[in-house]
């Protein structure tokens, strides 16, 4: 079963993935291992989880200036979520999404979904973000061996 989430594309491009699906604000600048993808804010309900390659949802950013600099870094070294899916607006991870493409032609798509939407993605979900904002949800799972 395959349910269409239609979104707002604040960085359009192509990802699928696993959610990784969180229900608290996370700084990437302190909060996630640029060179590992590891959310290592020892705080945070997923800390040592391994976003890398997911999609990640979670409401949105927080803190620092510098997590566009975190998620750049973790897009140059490979380690970066595959697809990152708010419930508000985050400037600040969306710029370092644009400077990737800029710099390395590499990007990360960034998608805002309206409230009832969001909290309708469950861990383990499979996602397709499309470059439109359009999100899909399969209830089939691509389960790996990365814990959560």
């Amino acid at each position: 079963m395959e349910r269409v989430l239609t979104g707002r594309a604040l960085v359009p491009g192509f990802a699928k993935g696993e959610a990784l699906v969180s229900t608290e604000a996370l700084s990437f600048w302190g909060g996630l291992c640029p060179r590992t993808g590891e959310i290592i804010d020892r705080r945070h309900e997923l800390s040592g989880v391994i976003a890398a390659g997911r999609v990640f949802v979670f409401p949105q950013g927080k803190g620092s200036s510098t997590a566009s600099a975190t998620l750049l870094e973790s897009i140059k070294t490979g380690a970066a979520p595959a697809a990152i899916i708010n419930l508000k607006v985050d400037p600040i991870l969306a710029l370092g999404s644009i400077v990737a493409d800029e710099l390395y032609h590499q990007t990360i798509p960034i998608v805002v979904l309206p409230r009832e939407d969001f909290f309708s993605i469950k861990q383990g979900d499979y996602v397709t973000v499309e470059p439109d904002g359009t999100v899909k949800i399969s209830t089939k799972s691509c389960k790996t061996d990365r814990s959560v």
